[in-house]
């Protein structure tokens, strides 16, 4: 998941992201980007994954995005990764962290 963020925060309309892994039926997981904007920029969620995928094994590349106006930060300026998850894995019953 390292290569999707580090690939994700390359793209011009990228200011920062963070990439977890969420549920998913058919793999139990898969790679998800959270992801800041560049003021007066726009990217889509599939734009994102094609740049990505164009720079890493298609099955690095993130499969899913969602876009927000700021990442959690922890006072130690850490993006805390576990409040972009709970979202994604509240009420089920088995947690991948």
């Amino acid at each position: 998941m390292n290569s999707s963020r580090k690939n994700a925060a390359t793209h011009p309309a990228v200011a920062s992201c963070a990439v977890i892994g969420v549920p998913d039926e058919q793999w139990s997981e898969r790679v998800h980007a959270v992801v800041v904007r560049r003021s007066g920029q726009d990217v889509s969620a599939e734009e994102l994954r094609e740049h990505v995928k164009a720079r890493i094994a298609g099955y690095e590349a993130l499969r899913s995005a969602e876009f927000v106006d700021a990442l959690p930060i922890s006072a130690a300026g850490n993006v805390l990764k576990r409040e972009l998850r709970a979202a994604h894995w509240a009420e089920r019953d088995r947690q991948i962290h």
